[in-house]
């Protein structure tokens, strides 16, 4: 591995509602309406929603410390 490939970040992987619902064992239509509500940042890619894991992570703990 060069200098360049460990300085070159990795992207955060990118997840799909249906992603997202089975981690947090909700229905799909839940998390469309976190995303919905804004309380879930999410970004569309073409006609499907995308989440990022640290977007997801971040999420997970606010709700969690509440």
């Amino acid at each position: 591995m060069s200098k360049l490939d460990k300085a070159t970040p990795t992207p955060d992987r990118l997840l799909t509602i249906q992603d997202v619902s089975d981690r947090c064992q909700v229905a799909t239509k839940t998390v469309r309406r976190w995303i919905k509500g804004n309380e879930l940042a999410a970004f569309r890619l073409g006609r499907q929603w995308r989440i990022s894991e640290k977007d997801l992570k971040h999420f997970l703990r606010e709700r969690w410390n509440g």
